[in-house]
């Protein structure tokens, strides 16, 4: 199993997403990623909130960053798991996420999970 750096591949990402750079960005990911976002359900109709393949993870980060033009994130923490990298930051609207994502022997995201900080007490 290819090992990530998970902090320099974070550091990356949140880089990359700062500057709108959605080719840097799937630069990281498998074509074959399968990636799920309570906000794909409302960007991609049908969908149900899952993205499956490059391509069409493409076109819904594209379509979803033309409607945030101030999107910046800041990242607030980073967790290593056996071949799993989680990704928590905090967004332009100060919002609280996690990207959980899951690497397949190249090094490369094979599964995506962008997860929002549910209501509590």
């Amino acid at each position: 199993m290819v090992t990530v750096d998970p902090i320099a591949f974070s550091v990356s990402w949140v880089q990359a997403w700062n500057r709108h750079d959605i080719e840097a960005v799937l630069a990281h990911f498998d074509e074959q990623v399968v990636f799920s976002s309570p906000v794909a359900a409302g960007v991609v109709p049908g969908s149900g909130g899952v993205v499956r393949g490059k391509a069409a993870l493409r076109k819904y980060w594209t379509t979803a960053l033309a409607h945030i033009p101030d999107l910046q994130f800041t990242l607030e923490g980073v967790y290593q798991g056996i071949g799993t990298v989680v990704i928590a930051y905090r967004n332009q609207d100060g919002g609280r996420v996690s990207e959980v994502l899951r690497f397949n022997d190249d090094g490369l995201v094979i599964e995506g999970h962008g997860t929002y900080l549910a209501p509590g007490p």
